[in-house]
């Protein structure tokens, strides 16, 4: 999957990680690039940045009617829809309800939503490719916010579901899956003192996000599931899997190091 000559959309792209993802398919040649974002004004600044080959749209990836019209871009149909836009909780137990279902909303359906307007289309016309940012948390937990870590979870196992049932039919998917990254989000909770954060930085070294997006470019030519910025994360999830009690021991020792 090269982006050159390609139309692309990506959600949450008004910073962080999606800012510099526009920015780099842009460099890359993309024929039109979708900025999409909640906050409209941002998106309109990274369009801008871009140029005339990029399109701000205002959206809210929790509404499938708002996702669903993403597809229908000013520069034809979309070759790649990067579904990046994502939030953050910071809590355990006493996360309410309306939190989980927030974060399932973002983290988990804005998946199935872009999934559902992208695929047929680009079935009809022979292929296409799926991005779903769903963070090193997905695979390996994330200390301090239970929704984060379950929803993430849940987005990559949505997205292997899509690999099995479309890689015939000529669809590639894509796990972007960093740990810490330099963005407001990131520097918040570490203003914050948010174990979350704390434990993020302390697991690996903190990217910034024009890293991310170089190796997003690498991780989609190759077509690899799982796009790994931070390499640790591939020995982490090795460490995982051979021996998941010892692996859950030492997280908990990790997290405890953190708290005491």
């Amino acid at each position: 999957m090269r982006v050159e000559g390609k139309v692309v959309v990506v959600t949450g792209a008004a910073g962080g990680i999606g800012r510099a993802m526009a920015r780099r398919f842009a460099a890359e040649g993309a024929a039109g690039v979708v900025v999409a974002d909640l906050d409209a004004a941002g998106a309109s600044a990274v369009a801008k940045e871009i140029g005339d080959r990029a399109a701000a749209v205002r959206v809210d990836v929790s509404s499938e009617q708002e996702v669903a019209a993403l597809v229908d871009t000013p520069f034809g149909p979309v070759d790649l829809f990067c579904s990046n836009a994502g939030v953050i909780d910071g809590h355990g137990l006493d996360a309410s309800d309306q939190d989980w279902n927030r974060l399932y909303a973002v983290n988990v359906l804005a998946h199935v939503y872009a999934a559902r307007a992208a695929v047929p289309s680009m079935i009809a016309r022979g292929g296409g490719y799926l991005l779903n940012t769903c963070s090193a948390a997905g695979l390996i937990s994330c200390p301090g916010d239970a929704p984060y870590a379950v929803t993430k979870a849940a987005a990559i196992a949505f997205a292997e579901w899509l690999a099995i049932h479309y890689a015939t039919q000529g669809i590639g998917v894509s796990v972007l899956c960093p740990q810490g990254v330099r963005t407001a989000m990131l520097e918040q909770g570490l203003e914050d003192g948010h174990l979350t954060a704390r434990a993020v930085s302390a697991s690996a070294p903190v990217l910034d996000a024009e890293d991310v997006a170089g190796a997003v470019i690498e991780g989609l030519a190759a077509e690899r599931f799982h796009i790994f910025p931070h390499p640790e994360v591939a020995e982490y999830v090795r460490r995982k899997a051979e021996d998941p009690d010892r692996w859950l021991t030492g997280m908990s020792r990790f997290v405890d190091s953190l708290t005491t």
